[in-house]
């Protein structure tokens, strides 16, 4: 991996994470294309840039994050991410051997955005508008919703959205209450596979720490950029968009592994 793929790879992390389209799998195909997607360091990098992208949460809802006397707040993250810990930890070698499978991230973004074109109907009855009225157990079934995204290509976004709208969330609360949730899931997901990382006896460079380092600075400004436009888009026109886009790239991506056309064109 180069500066030039390493800054492209974190630009689509920036733009993607809080969007319910999979930034997982845009980096699949992203690394795909580039012909890099099999590569250790690779695998990892895609992982550990999504922590830049998280803290620009922390930033942009700092008031939020830094309120010591709201102990519910640190609670409900606590609980929210109790499932994916337990399903991660479970299934971890099998989902690591899913991230070079361009075919799932495919089937997943296109059958998700099916899926998406019809949320807005289903779950309609809103009753949760504010972060106060959000119980445990909601905390609880939007995680156990989270470890949908163990598959590349679900979105991690679209699955906590859609728990939160289950769960008689409105659009913004579903969509904050993704972006908290998403703080402490990818904290614990970086640390886990750094820790994987050495323990497989994989030691990094000097020059591959300063391209982690240049791709998380990239992926929080993109993200902090981005995520006043997801909240306000996601608020104001729902899901659709979203789920037609995904049905375009899935459909474009599969057409093209079935004609013999391979990725790795960069």
């Amino acid at each position: 991996m180069n500066f030039f793929q390493a800054i492209i790879i974190a630009i689509v992390e920036g733009l993607t994470e809080f969007l319910p389209v999979s930034s997982t799998g845009h980096m699949i195909i992203t690394t795909s294309l580039m012909g890099i997607s099999s590569e250790e360091f690779t695998k990892l990098f895609t992982v550990v840039i999504q922590l830049g992208a998280i803290f620009g949460v922390v930033v942009y809802y700092w008031k939020r994050f830094i309120n010591l006397k709201d102990f519910n707040f640190y609670i409900k993250l606590f609980v929210g991410i109790i499932p994916i810990i337990i399903f991660g930890f479970l299934f971890k070698k099998k989902v690591d051997l899913l991230l070079e499978r361009v075919d799932i991230v495919a089937w997943s973004l296109l059958l998700g955005g099916v899926f998406l074109l019809f949320i807005d109907r289903l779950f309609k009855a809103e009753t949760v508008d504010s972060q106060e009225k959000i119980t445990w157990k909601d905390a609880f079934i939007v995680g156990l919703f989270q470890c949908i995204a163990l598959i590349p290509g679900v979105s991690r976004a679209a699955a906590t959205m859609t728990g939160g709208v289950y769960r008689k969330f409105n659009k913004a609360m579903a969509a904050e209450f993704s972006f908290f949730l998403a703080v402490p899931t990818m904290f614990a997901a970086t640390v886990k596979d750094l820790w994987d990382f050495k323990k497989a006896g994989f030691t990094m460079t000097p020059y591959e720490i300063q391209l982690l380092v240049i791709g998380n600075l990239v992926a929080f400004v993109v993200a902090i950029l981005t995520l006043r436009f997801a909240m306000s888009y996601i608020v104001k026109h729902g899901f659709k968009t979203f789920g037609i886009y995904r049905i375009i790239i899935g459909a474009a991506i599969l057409i093209m592994l079935s004609s013999g056309i391979h990725l790795d064109l960069i």
